[in-house]
């Protein structure tokens, strides 16, 4: 079984902080801003294969074929979400929660998939 959303929007969470570690950066880095990152799929409201990532209060759909973003926004984070999704695992391990959304045929949130 691949990973859970859960497990994918963690590793989303230290990507993002990872990025911004860097020595310029330290001064205004909140670590704790992405605590309540949340990563969901919902096939009832759009059948095409994406993702909606949430940070904070901000949110967009991205579509997993193309990684463009659908709808919504991520402010300053979005650039940081989109190099996520173009990493090499990122985009196949996401397919496979989209797959287990299917067949579920309903809504996926970070626990239950």
């Amino acid at each position: 079984m691949g990973k859970t959303l859960n497990e994918l929007a963690d590793e989303l969470k230290e990507y993002i902080i990872s990025v911004q570690a860097d020595a310029h950066n330290k001064v205004t880095l909140r670590p704790e801003r992405y605590n309540n990152l949340k990563l969901k799929m919902d096939i009832t409201k759009n059948k095409k294969p994406h993702v909606i990532i949430s940070i904070s209060m901000s949110q967009a759909e991205f579509d997993l074929k193309s990684i463009e973003k659908n709808s919504g926004g991520l402010g300053p984070d979005e650039r940081y979400a989109i190099r996520w999704l173009g990493k090499t695992n990122t985009i196949p391990a996401l397919m496979e929660c989209w797959k287990r959304v299917e067949k579920n045929l309903g809504k996926a949130y970070e626990k239950e998939v």
